[in-house]
């Protein structure tokens, strides 16, 4: 079977500025318990690596620590796939703005790792529900 990116995203698309959608990720993860631990301008980057420009895009690392704790306890492997990134970006012609959320189940796959799956679970709810605060 082959996978999409949709797959291992939730991913909403807003009526509003780059600016406010981040700042309202921002707000939302924070809500559930997520604070940003890495953060990549991709703008910056490729005005500066390749002198090209390109839409308002960040590449937010998010982590709700007592999930993570869990998680790397449980199988120190799935570091490789923390943190949580989640995506902001401009949509062409400055008309909206698209957040992508990673769904960790998606990401999870078949990994068969016991209670690894609980801790994914609870990930995935609580990163649909920044998709679902972000709607409303």
């Amino acid at each position: 079977m082959t996978r999409t990116l949709d797959d291992y995203a939730i991913t909403v698309h807003l009526e509003t500025t780059y600016e406010e959608a981040r700042s309202r990720t921002e707000a939302a993860l924070k809500e559930q318990g997520f604070g940003i631990v890495t953060e990549i301008d991709m703008r910056a980057t490729m005005r500066q690596k390749l002198d090209v420009e390109f839409r308002k895009y960040a590449i937010l690392g998010a982590c709700n620590p007592n999930l993570a704790i869990r998680a790397l306890t449980t199988e120190p492997q799935v570091g490789l796939l923390l943190p949580c990134n989640v995506i902001v970006y401009e949509e062409e012609g400055g008309t909206g703005a698209t957040v992508s959320v990673v769904d960790p189940l998606g990401m999870l796959g078949d990994v068969d790792v016991e209670g690894l799956k609980a801790v994914a679970d609870e990930a995935h709810k609580r990163l649909a529900k920044v998709a679902e605060t972000l709607t409303a």
